[in-house]
């Protein structure tokens, strides 16, 4: 288990917090202990949220150029037909993961090959299960074209709580399946853009592992 370089700065915010609100609460209170204990707890419960936030858990990730696999920990929402309008323009098969806070959130690679287009896009801050999130929120597009010569789209979009988005690729890189391609704070969700027949192996509400569960094979 590692700690995301993207939550250095949250640590530091709220181990200084912690540390403040400890030393007020002793020297404003010096008698009185229950203020302490408040203090202690709360400084605890927001260190260990931080923690587990930012958790890089590790994994084994089995590489398949048949299989697109999930690039977030979180609960599959959608699996439907959509008109995809930004890149393809056309018809394409839509699944999304939603991440809550507790999930672990990095996102990674659904598929080797090269990255065809990557494209930020600032926006709102609705809920993450709001259809319109996947068009009208701040968001991140990426296509990626395999070696099978495949196009799968995929877009980070940030929801109420999560307002930075991070990614670390760009146009023309060589990428690999399940590789850290970028982070999303605090809750959100990943769609997923497949072509019309790809073989879909998930449910709706299944629970699924980035880099690990097949989510359809190509």
């Amino acid at each position: 288990m590692k700690f995301h370089r993207e939550g250095y700065e949250s640590l530091f915010v709220v181990l200084a917090f912690g540390t403040i609100s400890i030393v007020v609460a002793q020297y404003v209170c010096p008698t009185i202990l229950a203020i302490h204990y408040i203090a202690y707890i709360v400084s605890a419960i927001l260190l260990v949220t931080v923690l587990q936030f930012f958790r890089i858990p590790s994994i084994t990730i089995h590489k398949n150029e048949h299989f697109v696999l999930s690039p977030a920990d979180g609960k599959v929402v959608v699996i439907e037909e959509v008109e995809e309008t930004e890149y393809f323009k056309d018809r394409r098969i839509q699944v999304s993961v939603f991440m809550s806070p507790t999930n672990v959130h990095v996102n990674r690679n659904p598929i080797s090959g090269i990255v065809k287009y990557v494209k930020y896009h600032p926006g709102l801050y609705l809920v993450a299960w709001n259809p319109k999130s996947s068009t009208e929120n701040e968001r991140t597009t990426v296509v990626i074209e395999s070696k099978l010569k495949t196009e799968v789209l995929f877009r980070q979009i940030a929801g109420a709580l999560a307002r930075r988005i991070v990614y670390y690729v760009k146009q023309d890189d060589l990428v690999e399946q399940g590789e850290e391609m970028g982070f999303i704070k605090f809750g959100s969700r990943v769609d997923v853009f497949l072509p019309l027949g790809t073989k879909i192996n998930v449910t709706l509400n299944q629970t699924v592992k980035g880099g690990q569960t097949v989510l359809a094979e190509i």
